[in-house]
Parts: C-alpha cells; sequence; structure tokens
C-alpha cells in the first residue's frame, strides 16, 4: 500500500518511521510514504500557501489552489506507479474518530492521500471537491493533521505481516475484539514499590492452566471496560460478541 502525504513539514515524518518495531513496515516498504512538500506547489515567490479568511477574523486559511495542484500531482504519481487511486483523507475534529475497526479496513487496502492542515484549516472549497473522508483523533485541537496522520500510519504499519514478532500480538490489543484489554504482568513474580507493601502475579497466572487463564484475562478485560467503557460493553453486546458466560459474568460486578 502508498500512502502520499501533503504536508507543510514533512521532516516531522522521519524520526517516528526509523524507530520502534513499526519501522519494518516502512523500511520494507509494506506501508510505502511519499511526501508532498506542500510549498513546492506555491506559485508567487514567496512561496505562500495560506491567507486571510474572507468575513475577517483570527488566523489565516490555506489556499485551494497549492493544496490542489499538490493532490493533482499526487495522483499522478499514483497511477504512473501502477497504485490504487485511493481515498482523500483530511484530519479535522469535524471527522469521524480514528479507531480499531478503521485501522483494521485500511490495513488492507490501497492507502491514500493524507492531507495534513495547519492554521485555522483549509479552503471548504477544496475539501468539498476532493476530500473523501475526514479524520479525527478525537475530541480536541491540534496544531496540524501531521500527529493525526502519524497515529493513524503508526495503527496500520503495525497490523502488517511480519512486522510484530509474535503474529499474535495485536489480537490481544484493546479494541480488537471490541473490549479493552486485560491487564499484563512480567518477572518478578513479586514485586514491591518503594515505601510500598509487595505486589503478587495473580496465581492464576502462574498455574499454567490456559483454559482457566483464557478466562480469567476475559474476565479482567470486560470487568475493566464495563467501568471505564461501558459504551464498549452496549456495542459488544448489540454486536451479538458477549458470550452467556461473558453476561452473567457482568451481572455480578457491582458498577
Amino acid at each position: 500500500m502508498r500512502f502520499d502525504v501533503i504536508t507543510l513539514f514533512p521532516e516531522l515524518f522521519a524520526p517516528f518511521m526509523t524507530q520502534g518495531v513499526t519501522r519494518r513496515a516502512f523500511e520494507s516498504g509494506q506501508v510505502d510514504v511519499q511526501f508532498w512538500p506542500l510549498r513546492d506547489f506555491a506559485e508567487d515567490n514567496y512561496r505562500r500557501v495560506d491567507d486571510r479568511p474572507y468575513g475577517g477574523g483570527p488566523g489565516m486559511v490555506m489556499l485551494a489552489e497549492p493544496l490542489e495542484k499538490a493532490i493533482s500531482a499526487a495522483r499522478q504519481a499514483r497511477v504512473a506507479n501502477g497504485t490504487v487511486a485511493g481515498p482523500v483523507i483530511h484530519f479535522s475534529p469535524t471527522g469521524r474518530r480514528i479507531d480499531q475497526a478503521l485501522v483494521r479496513e485500511m490495513a488492507h487496502g490501497p492507502g491514500g492521500l493524507l492531507l495534513c492542515g495547519r492554521y485555522e484549516g483549509m479552503d471548504q472549497r477544496l475539501l468539498d471537491s476532493h476530500v473523501d473522508l475526514e479524520l479525527s483523533l478525537g475530541d480536541f485541537v491540534l496544531s496540524g493533521g501531521e500527529l493525526p496522520a502519524l497515529a493513524l500510519l503508526d495503527g496500520i504499519a503495525r497490523l502488517q505481516e511480519g512486522v510484530l514478532a509474535d503474529a499474535r500480538s495485536h489480537e490481544q490489543d484493546s479494541f480488537e475484539d471490541g473490549l479493552l484489554d486485560c491487564p499484563h504482568f512480567s518477572r518478578p513474580e513479586t514485586w514491591t514499590p518503594p515505601g510500598g507493601e509487595p505486589l503478587s502475579v495473580a496465581p492464576v497466572l502462574l498455574s499454567g492452566h490456559h483454559a482457566e487463564i483464557a478466562r480469567w484475562r476475559r474476565e479482567q478485560s470486560l470487568a475493566l471496560t464495563a467501568r471505564r467503557r461501558p459504551d464498549l460493553i452496549a456495542a459488544a453486546r448489540e454486536a451479538g460478541r458477549l458470550s452467556k458466560a461473558d453476561e452473567r459474568f457482568l451481572a455480578q460486578l457491582a458498577i
């Protein structure tokens, strides 16, 4: 898959794409990322890509013309490379919130064009005529679209074959089955925080009884989700992802 990123700050991406396990997806070309510096498509000597908003108000608005030229150039490059067009994605607080279901879907798709806005936003005419999908990280405002673009790329990269050391790792992640992940523990068996009491690992995790361990983890996941994200429990119930055993356990919780 290929992603074409239109941004004023392509240099922000390199540190994230060359570190950690996800770098494997980028180095191998499984997730091919090409950058289109927006100022390269400005027409005047000042390489201007923004101007004052009509109607007045604070801030600047990104101009439609350089954005359109960048989108056109990226599309032509994809065609020349034999890459499927893919959607044009704009990152905005007004967009659909990025979730694991979307990441899974895109992890098996052709990629697309990522528009990283800045300032007060982009000319709405460009968005109306070129954007297929608007995405958001959540109900808060960022300085630009680069961080949500990186978050999306990271989520997609880690789902590519061979990126994680254990191919089953992502299957136990939060949201993979619609619930939050269970707690995890490692060595030593008993650990004492400074000034605190000794804390031990749940005995079931030391039992070697795989069925009991799986049941404990499922119940921990259900309990944590019910306490912190009851909306996910409701969604899982509506989708038919909760078993009778799940429902019995949830009924026992004092939440």
